[in-house]
């Protein structure tokens, strides 16, 4: 039975979700705050979070920032706001989906249902991704090893950050990752230049993986938030 956390301050929404969740078949654990959440998921095991943002003390963006460091399941932001800055906010730092109050409970179990289903099918297909030597996606096949990358077979050349940037998307399917945090992830918090530097990189992958680079297969554009690797 999937677990899920519900990381929520307001006592009668946390328990309208889990009734919604519990009818569905779900095992499902209640924290009021973040701190409590955090310590949660280090002492149990869970299969999808589902995160307020306005909490008290460590907001929800603080949370997911955390758990994105230490946990790679699906987090879902639930919030009464639903200005555009928000969603960018939340989507840039790695939340898989973002849910606005009020929403009805066949909303909250379909999408519950659906980022739990493409978490299965993502870990079919990458989740020993780390321990193999190749990442074959489509017409795409990335050789860690011998950091060589083929297009339908045939090799194409890569530069190290280039060849780094890849992989490391490649390695985080569907998750979104902003400018600043690919920078720093790739090149290091002391490397000179700045995110505009992974703009320029991410041109120059999709020129040469993309069958056609203005409407991208592999790499896509989160509009104000960053990018992701498509699956």
């Amino acid at each position: 039975m999937k677990r899920i956390l519900i990381i929520e301050d307001d006592t009668s929404i946390a328990a309208l979700q889990k009734d919604y969740l519990e009818l569905s078949g779900y095992q499902v654990k209640i924290v009021p705050n973040g701190a409590h959440g955090l310590l949660a998921l280090k002492e149990e095991t869970f299969d999808l979070v589902l995160l307020d943002i306005m909490l008290p003390g460590m907001d929800g963006f603080e949370v997911l920032k955390t758990i994105r460091e230490e946990e790679d399941i699906p987090v879902l932001l639930v919030s009464a706001r639903s200005e555009e800055i928000y969603k960018i906010n939340g989507l840039g730092l790695g939340a898989d989906d973002y849910i606005t109050k009020p929403f009805s409970s066949g909303e909250l179990v379909a999408r519950v249902n659906a980022h739990l289903k493409k978490f299965e099918r993502m870990k079919e297909r990458f989740g020993k991704s780390q321990e193999t030597e190749k990442l074959h996606i489509r017409g795409l096949e990335i050789h860690k090893e011998s950091r060589t990358v083929y297009v339908n077979g045939q090799e194409v050349s890569m530069a190290q950050k280039e060849f780094e940037l890849l992989l490391f998307l490649a390695q985080h399917p569907n998750r979104v990752f902003g400018k600043e945090e690919l920078f720093e992830r790739i090149w290091g918090m002391d490397a000179l230049g700045d995110a505009a530097t992974v703009t320029v990189h991410i041109a120059r992958i999709r020129d040469k993986i993309e069958e056609n680079a203005s409407k991208p297969q592999y790499i896509g554009t989160v509009w104000g938030a960053g990018y992701r690797f498509l699956v």
